[in-house]
């Protein structure tokens, strides 16, 4: 094969130009699955031997039963150079190339003999020998070769072979090709096909089935039609099997006895079952009962794989057992068998299958064997899929559970089910495909039908009253609910992958179409365009959304229908800054999530009730809440819930003091969104890793982040406004507060319903400091008017202490104000949490202070601050805690780099959270060790320093 860049192979190829640039000689294996580059690999070889005279062939199947063919073909050129040598060598040479073959006894003299021969070529110049696909050739030649590949230093000779394993030429230098990185794949591909690129999630879908192997990356680019391409249509499961991978496939598996390519179908099936998929990167496994089973019923054993182990295409492990270190080699060896083959496997498998938990697996085996439709058959996998938990398996069922279905309209209405269900597993572009499928269909006229051929509502609610699923063939093919539960799903998808813009016109229709048949997922769709005009920071909408799902709620309802409209209802009322009316709701909406149980138990819920939670301040349930949800979503396989979850978890832990935590649970999020194609989430949690950065004072990670959040953000969105918070308190902690101020107060447009309201009211905080260092104040007191309604409608210690906290800075400085607010902010600091925010106070409170020439006082806030952060190994705020005490009239001393470079790093830092003031018991507790550990830690500390006590390691350390 060729691939014109040599994309991924940068090392391979240095290695290759450096033997070739070597006044010595040498030799180099290339080893790797078909479609890895190895014949590229050759050909750059060959293009770049630099005068290097060159001798090349391959190994061929065709001949692999004629001793020394390969070796006659390789030396032909130079085979008139051989009247140089011995006598004895000679003849040996000449009978082995012309095919009398060679004695046992003379294998090594025949060795020397091509030996001798190549250094005699080599007299008029350097050579180059290349032999392609060793191990597919003769025995023989491959035996001789790896001879003299040992022994070539002392000649002027480069030898290069390439082979599917190492163990076709051992003991000489090899090199593995490994698959192709992400960054490569992706290139490959593009580079291929000329043109627009696809989106995103289909290069992400290509690059995972392809494995990261170039020929396979190159033949779908060759292969997929444009709707493909552009994400419309449905991927293939697997490369194209009449592509040049396919073709490759097909001439390895031919040279393998009848029985062996049975078996090793058989067990390539069996390991692809959907209903048990192997994890991302490990080897595809064959369950050995299984497999026993239908091999003993097609009259074979486990033993007729033992050549395809020798072929590198199958590991046998446990008796009877197996696996497919190559994902690829068993997605390629099912895809190059016949249709019928495949059909029988599927029935041996189905038949070799029984008992309950087996009954989605077997179904999908007699599926795969079934042509035409098969109405009780597809029965039988919406249900059994109904109750599986991998969201991908039961989507794979679900499809081809319409496809064997007879009723249009219920064909429809598992595709979208199938839709949904490849969504939830984050796989968004094959959701996509199968919406394109039903697009055309969703102008049939409305027709009252199930909402879903489950029974359930879109977000796994349980229905209030579930209709019969089978319906007429005379029923027109896209009911009413069903293309409502496809403009939900669409809505969702636009919500959640950056077109937000696009997702509330298409929830609020989806709910439009449900609000009759399926008020429960017509309540999702209404909470989700909620989120959409949150996310887009058009808030002025939030009212009409708010209208719709009070046109839903019913006396006696659910109560999980009575928490999102309590959701909805509070959250509206927030918005208009009517928090006593507001609050009740939203804490109402907390309590029923707490109590939810069985299938109302669903993330949906618990991830609205977190919301209610974060907005009446009570972080602690809304934690609980948020991480239900994440371990739900993750129990039942919904991947597309996830990102949504860990950022509410994240927000929580921030307003705990969590900082680590939240940061830990945005990194989360973030890689589950971008492998799920969530890129508007996926901005959410980059601007929260901003924020979170930027308030710890660590300038390159929150710039970094917002470098990666890029231009992608829209101006108003809620990304957009994490990112010019975390700016702004970089502003703030660099000094520049006439920036910080600036930038803080454009978050939101009181008065007009846009922007960011609630990041706007959680960044008030630094607004308000920024703008006592600037001197303009009226914005600041505006936003913390605003700030004030809210925290007082709170029960929030920590609230109302950062609200006493931002009037202590805007009184007059030095007065009794001020003091009396700072007093009483300390007062409100919860002892248990938010350890950062109440160390923020003591720096500014001491810094008042001192100011204000009272030194004394202000060292007493510093040294507690600056203790907290040390403890938090917030190091820049610890700093600037250091400064104001040293500006207070404290003696606090730079480290002794000497007493420094003396200390191992984990004794450095027991010994930094010593000086600062921390017990051992506290010091234990932050670096998650024991108190007699750091008890042991502290001698060997003093020791080191010749120090004897804590006074002493206070000024050693500055």
């Amino acid at each position: 094969m060729q691939i014109e860049l040599l994309r991924g192979r940068q090392a391979e190829c240095r290695e290759i130009r450096s033997l070739l640039a070597a006044p010595a000689g040498g030799a180099l294996l290339l080893h790797g699955e078909p479609g890895a580059g190895r014949t590229a690999l050759l050909a750059y070889a060959h293009r770049h031997r630099a005068g290097r005279r060159l001798l090349a062939a391959a190994g061929l199947a065709d001949e692999a039963m004629l001793p020394y063919a390969g070796l006659q073909r390789l030396l032909d050129p130079v085979r008139d150079r051989a009247h140089v040598l011995p006598e004895r060598q000679r003849q040996v040479l000449r009978d082995a190339l012309t095919g009398e073959g060679c004695h046992d006894r003379d294998q090594l003299i025949l060795s020397h003999a091509v030996l001798g021969l190549l250094a005699e070529a080599a007299h008029d110049g350097p050579l180059l020998c290349t032999m392609d696909d060793l191990d597919a050739g003769d025995t023989p030649t491959a035996r001789v070769l790896t001879f003299v590949a040992r022994r070539l230093p002392q000649l002027p000779v480069v030898l290069l072979l390439t082979a599917g394993n190492d163990t076709a030429a051992e003991a000489i230098p090899g090199r593995r090709l490994l698959p192709l990185d992400p960054s490569d794949s992706l290139a490959l591909l593009t580079a291929r096909r000329p043109g627009p690129p696809p989106p995103e999630p289909v290069l992400a879908a290509l690059t995972t089935l392809a494995a990261g192997n170039p020929q396979a990356l190159v033949d779908l680019a060759d292969s997929l039609t444009p709707d493909q391409w552009s994400g419309t249509e449905a991927l293939p499961t697997t490369p194209p099997a009449d592509g040049t991978l396919g073709r490759t496939y097909r001439a390895l598996l031919a040279r393998l006895p009848h029985d062996t390519r049975s078996a090793l179908l058989l067990a390539a099936i069996a390991a692809a079952d959907l209903a048990t998929p192997a994890p991302t990167g490990r080897a595809a496994a064959v369950d050995p009962l299984t497999l026993g089973r239908a091999l003993r019923a097609a009259g074979s054993g486990v033993e007729a794989l033992v050549p395809a182990e020798a072929a590198g295409l199958i590991r046998i492990t446990t008796p009877g057992g197996a696996d497919f270190p190559r994902p690829l080699a068993r997605s390629m060896i099912e895809a190059t068998a016949s249709v019928a083959a495949r059909r029988d496997a599927h029935l041996l498998l189905a038949a070799a299958l029984d008992g309950p938990g087996s009954r989605l697996r077997r179904a999908l085996h007699r599926a795969a064997a079934t042509d035409g439709d098969d109405p009780a058959l597809a029965a039988e996998l919406e249900d059994a899929a109904a109750a599986h938990q991998d969201r991908s398996v039961a989507a794979t069922a679900l499809t081809r559970a319409a496809e064997l279905s007879d009723d249009p309209a219920l064909a429809t209405a598992r595709q979208v089910t199938a839709a949904r269900y490849a969504w939830q597993a984050g796989h968004p572009e094959r959701a996509q495909a199968l919406l394109h499928r039903v697009a055309d269909a969703t102008g049939a006229p409305p027709h009252q039908a199930p909402p879903t051929p489950t029974g359930r509502s879109a977000a796994g609610l349980p229905m209030a009253s579930p209709s019969p699923t089978g319906r007429s063939a005379a029923s027109p093919p896209v009911t009413a609910a069903t293309a409502g539960l496809a403009e939900l799903l669409r809505g969702e998808m636009h919500l959640r992958c950056g077109r937000p813009s696009t997702a509330l016109p298409t929830l609020l229709a989806a709910a439009t179409a449900l609000a009759d048949g399926d008020r429960e997922s017509a309540l999702v769709a209404l909470v989700r365009a909620g989120e959409a005009v949150c996310f887009s920071g058009d808030h002025y909408r939030y009212a009409e959304v708010a209208r719709r799902v009070q046109a839903l709620r019913r006396a006696g309802d659910p109560p999980w229908a009575d928490l999102l409209t309590n959701l909805v209802a509070g959250v509206a009322a927030t918005l208009r800054g009517e928090h006593a009316h507001g609050g009740p709701l939203l804490r109402r909406a907390v309590a029923l999530g707490g109590r939810l149980t069985g299938a109302a138990l669903t993330p949906t819920a618990l991830t609205g009730a977190a919301v209610a939670g974060l907005l009446v301040a009570v972080d602690a349930a809304a934690y609980r809440l948020a991480e239900d949800a994440v371990d739900l979503a993750t129990d039942r396989g919904e991947v597309s819930l996830l990102p949504r979850a860990l950022e509410l978890r994240a927000m929580s832990e921030y307003w705990l003091g969590r900082h680590d935590a939240a940061a830990k649970s945005c990194q989360e999020g973030l890689r589950v969104a971008r492998a799920a194609g969530q890129h508007a989430t996926a901005g959410v949690h980059l601007g929260l890793l901003a924020v979170l950065s930027a308030v710890r004072a660590d300038h390159d990670a929150c710039l970094g982040h917002v470098a990666e959040l890029g231009d992608t953000a829209a101006p108003g969105s809620r990304p957009y406004a994490l990112a010019q918070w975390a700016l702004g308190v970089l502003d703030l902690v660099d000094g520049r507060y006439a920036d910080a101020a600036d930038r803080l107060a454009t978050l939101a447009r009181p008065g007009t319903g846009r922007g960011q309201v609630l990041v706007q009211v959680m960044a008030t905080p630094h607004l308000v400091e920024a703008a006592a260092h600037d001197g303009r104040t009226a914005r600041a007191r505006a936003a913390l008017a605003v700030f004030d309604r809210w925290a007082g409608s709170t029960a929030s210690p920590l609230r109302r202490a950062l609200s006493a906290r931002c009037h202590a800075l805007l009184a007059p400085r030095g007065s009794a104000e001020a003091e009396e607010h700072f007093d009483r902010a300390l007062c409100l600091h919860p002892a248990d949490a938010a350890a950062f925010e109440r160390a923020r106070t003591e720096l500014l409170y001491g810094r008042e202070l001192r100011r204000n020439r009272r030194p004394r006082d202000a060292r007493d806030h510093l040294h507690r601050a600056r203790q907290t952060f040390v403890l938090l190994g917030a190091d820049v705020w610890a700093r600037q805690t250091t400064v104001e005490l040293r500006a207070a009239g404290e003696s606090v001393g730079t480290p002794d780099r000497q007493a420094v470079r003396l200390l191992t790093g984990q004794q450095l830092r027991i010994a930094q959270l010593v000086a600062a003031g921390a017990t051992n018991r506290e010091v234990a507790t932050q670096m998650f060790l024991s108190t007699r550990t750091i008890d042991h830690h502290l001698r060997n500390i003093y020791h080191r320093l010749g120090i004897r006590s804590r006074t002493e390691l206070a000024r050693a350390l500055g």
